[in-house]
This record gives structure tokens, sequence and C-alpha cells, in this order.
């Protein structure tokens, strides 16, 4: 499932990436095989992406002591607290998108992009991924950091070239821009999320008391009134 949605959610924003040349990659270093704009390694990889991290993630649940289901107590305040700071970035990023220098392009891209999924994962569940934090750190930092290593080598070698023109300027070790660190960290973040919020007790929970919670905000049915003769 989260590799489908990865899939079909990342295809046209990274179509569009390379269209206006965000990023560019070196036709002799990959097979030649594209899917509109993107070589079909690209594909390859936020497939692979969603999949290794996803593992890595099962696989940490399974090592890492847990915390005792009993212990969680819902938090509206952490919930909604974080659900309305990540729609706040998401409209300062979309405002800078729009109105912005070309310098925060590539950036503003990516959060506009990645804080859409990270709102909804944050609305239906901010408390109980705040719950697993100890997870979640183990799970995003590792993959990000190896996946930043990664991407460092590639644009070493010149698979592909980031443009300097869409960026901020600041390149971790001199190579990696600060965007693509941060592409590697929201898309981490996605992952990690989702996998929790699949797999975590409280979730399923939630899920069967959601209908009676909607109800709650729906207007209650009128009833017809029975005529008398």
């Amino acid at each position: 499932g989260h590799v489908v949605v990865a899939f079909v959610y990342t295809t046209p924003w990274d179509n569009y990436l390379v269209a206006t040349s965000v990023w560019w990659y070196d036709p002799a270093l990959v097979t030649g095989y594209t899917i509109g704009w993107v070589p079909i390694e690209e594909y390859t990889f936020f497939v692979l992406q969603t999949i290794l991290t996803g593992m890595w993630v099962v696989w940490l649940m399974m090592k890492l002591k847990r915390p005792a289901s009993g212990n969680f107590r819902e938090r509206p305040t952490i919930r909604w607290g974080l659900t309305g700071t990540a729609v706040l970035l998401w409209v300062i990023s979309t405002i800078f998108l729009v109105f912005g220098s070309m310098s925060a392009n590539y950036l503003t891209l990516i959060l506009s992009w990645a804080l859409l999924p990270i709102i909804l994962q944050f609305a239906f569940g901010a408390d109980i991924l705040w719950y697993y934090g100890r997870l979640l750190f183990w799970g995003i930092v590792p993959a990000t950091l190896y996946l930043g290593a990664a991407d460092a080598l590639a644009i070493r070698a010149g698979t592909w070239t980031i443009s300097s023109e869409q960026t901020v300027g600041i390149k971790l070790g001199g190579i990696l821009p600060l965007e693509e660190f941060i592409f590697f960290l929201v898309t981490n973040i996605l992952v990690v999320f989702g996998v929790t919020l699949v797999m975590a007790i409280q979730s399923h929970e939630r899920v069967t008391h959601l209908p009676a919670a909607v109800q709650r905000f729906l207007p209650a049915p009128k009833t017809n009134a029975s005529l008398t003769p």
C-alpha cells in the first residue's frame, strides 16, 4: 500500500522537477528508459526507499522495547498543535513558492509537496506518533543519513545535478545540497509515520471510533412528521 501511494504521489511532482530543470541527469549514466521526464532509475529508487525504510521500521519494532499500550492516553493538544503547526508551515512554504525568489524554489517545492500528507498523518494520530517517539527517531535518522550519503556519492559522480539557481546554496559536506537532505528527511518521515500508524494498536482503536467521532460533527437527520387524518 505504501509503495503504491509513494509511486502515485511522487511521480507527477518528480516529473515537474525535471521538466523545470530543478534537477537533471547524465544520459550516459542511466539506461535511457524514461516515464515522462524521469529516468526509470528514479522510479526504482523511490519504490525501493519505501520498501527498505518500511522494512527497517518493522525490524526496529521487533527489536526496540515498545512502550506499554496501556500507558497511552489521547493528547488532543499534541495532536492538533502539531497539525496546526504543519498547516502553518505549509502555508508559509506555498507563499514563498508562489511569490518568493528562485533560490527558494526547490526547498518550497519539497515542503509544500511533503507537508500535505504529513498534515493528514498528524490530524489522525500525532499523539500516537508522539507516543512512539523512540521508534520514530531510530527509524528516520539512520535512513536519512544513509540515503543522504548515497545521494552525495551520486551527485559527486555526476549521475544527476541539482540546479544552483533553484537552491539556497547550502551544501552539506560541500557536496549535498540542503534541499536533497530535507527531501530524504521528509520522505522518510512519511514512510516511518505511515508504517507506525498502520501498525499501532492505538490507530486500530481510533479507526473503530472514527465513524462516531465524525457523526458528532454532522447535522442530525431530519425526521418526517407523521400526518394525522
